[in-house]
């Protein structure tokens, strides 16, 4: 039981699980399943943020997004809320922020990163960012 669970008159939560590149769907759903209620409609975005400068310059994004479909799949499967959805979103994770806000408008945002020693430059400083920019309670999680 968590402390969301006394809300049975409220619409469930509904949270936007944001996947950056390299981390394994099992951490992440590890580091992220207390911090969801059983009862919320998640949608999870991986995002094609591992790319290189010269990779996104040259719209060389194929197999990024490929990886970024598979590690929202794997993750949303991994994920023991009842109604999860899984998409790939764009290779800025900031914009597949956008996007789902408008989409899915989520009550909260939980964006999933390395550590900045690991993060790539599209991931440094994400959450900080959305925190800024959309009026969602947004978590930064460090996947270990």
């Amino acid at each position: 039981m968590t402390a969301f669970d006394d809300r049975e008159d409220e619409a469930p939560d509904r949270v936007l699980v944001i996947a950056t590149s390299g981390i394994p769907p099992d951490r992440v759903a590890r580091a992220i399943g207390d911090r969801i209620d059983t009862d919320a409609v998640v949608r999870v975005v991986g995002t094609a943020s591992g790319l290189s400068r010269l990779s996104w310059l040259g719209n060389d994004e194929d197999s990024a997004r490929a990886d970024a479909a598979e590690r929202a799949e794997t993750l949303a499967e991994a994920i023991p809320q009842a109604d999860v959805e899984a998409t790939q979103g764009d290779t800025d994770p900031l914009r597949a922020i956008e996007d789902e806000v408008q989409l899915f408008a989520p009550t909260r945002i939980i964006v999933v990163t390395l550590n900045d020693e690991d993060a790539t430059w599209l991931e440094t400083g994400v959450a900080d960012s959305a925190r800024t920019l959309f009026d969602v309670p947004v978590i930064h999680v460090v996947a270990a």
